[in-house]
């Protein structure tokens, strides 16, 4: 088993890292701003899917193989990324009504499969999570002691890191909706949206 020592700075280690605002974080602030914090659980469950997934691969050594074909992120990075930014594109035109309503829910209806895919394909197309599960991951293993056990509880305390920092973004996002919708600033709160949503596209398809 890890040693309570190694755990001692592998916990606020990872907490700071998913704490950083980064291309997963902003989505779900992003969404949490437009769709809710309860639907944007979807998307949460398809990210963490996909960093338990580069997290294994990391340890396991199939990153390294990942990170020397980067044509296999292309196709991932490019639709993932054009789908996020037609998303940001429909918020912007939403026009006297809520873009949750426009951009989200009628043009057209996005469901939960569909947001867990985009959480899924974000989290593994980004080659930066790679490179810094394969840099950082490993080194936390102990060699001498058996696989298994060390890596279900490390991933397990990424997994729980990333949720709580996901649910976090997404509430600030749900706050600051209402803030706006109070102050009768619907335009900008879509704008805003739209321009974090298209902003997190780009980043994904070039990054």
């Amino acid at each position: 088993m890890i040693e309570l020592s190694v755990l001692l700075v592998f916990i606020p280690t990872f907490l700071l890292v998913s704490a950083t605002p980064g291309m997963c974080m902003t989505l779900a602030m992003t969404m949490g701003m437009t769709i809710g914090v309860r639907r944007t659980l979807w998307m949460m469950w398809g990210e963490l899917i996909g960093v338990g997934l580069v997290s294994v691969a990391a340890v396991l050594g199939v990153a390294a193989i990942m990170l020397n074909y980067p044509a296999l992120f292309l196709l991932l990075k490019y639709v993932g990324g054009a789908y996020l930014v037609w998303l940001g594109v429909q918020m912007w035109r939403s026009r006297g009504k809520m873009a949750i309503t426009d951009a989200i829910e009628d043009l057209p209806h996005v469901p939960g499969r569909m947001l867990f895919l985009q959480g899924l394909v974000t989290a593994i197309a980004n080659p930066k999570g790679w490179a810094f599960m394969v840099s950082l991951l490993p080194p936390f293993i102990n060699p001498q002691s058996a696989l298994l056990p060390q890596l279900s509880l490390l991933v397990g305390i990424i997994l729980c890191s990333e949720f709580v920092c996901m649910l976090a973004y997404a509430s600030g996002g749900r706050s600051l909706r209402h803030f706006l919708q109070k102050s009768g600033n619907v335009r900008l709160l879509n704008r805003i949206a739209g321009s974090l949503m298209m902003g997190v596209g780009i980043w994904l398809a070039t990054g």
